[in-house]
């Protein structure tokens, strides 16, 4: 089960993009598919077929972000996360091998599209939360246990509206 958690911009993102399906693209596609049906026969019409299948597409994305922006708690920046790793926190870490990777911990509707941002419901994150700087951390992967430690943390202050 993933933890029902977002930030601030994560939230507002999805918002819009609700917002976008459902005055913008649902209303044309629907205009096309009347469209496309005043012209006969539809079992042979591509148009009307394409389009049914594109509405039934943002449909779908409607009611799914609906229920999960009714279902997502939001998580804003607080002065009391300086210096340890919780929801949110952006991460530079560092492995014995000098590979550095840079990750902000966030929830899952939030992944999609970067690379660095990583499912607060990681093996990763799980690792990380409540951790300092310099502080050494142990990751369990499908091809072992991992070795980090943890050089910088901080936070994107700008997620508080």
């Amino acid at each position: 089960m993933k933890t029902p958690l977002i930030t601030r911009k994560g939230y507002l993102k999805l918002q819009q993009e609700l917002d976008h399906l459902w005055r913008e693209e649902r209303p044309e596609i629907t205009r096309k598919v009347t469209w496309a049906a005043s012209l006969g026969d539809r079992s042979e019409n591509a148009d009307y077929q394409y389009n049914k299948k594109k509405l039934r597409e943002i449909d779908r994305r409607v009611r799914y972000l609906r229920k999960c922006l009714e279902n997502l708690k939001v998580v804003d920046y607080s002065p009391q996360q300086e210096g340890k790793v919780f929801f949110g926190a952006w991460v530079e870490i560092e492995n014995d091998e000098g590979k550095v990777l840079q990750l902000r911990l966030v929830g899952y509707d939030e992944i999609f599209g970067r690379k660095d941002y990583i499912s607060i419901d990681s093996p990763m994150a799980r690792a990380l939360v409540g951790k300092e700087e310099d502080d050494d951390l142990s990751v369990k992967t499908e091809a072992g246990i991992k070795e980090w430690w943890i050089n910088k943390i901080w936070y994107d202050t700008t997620d508080k509206l």
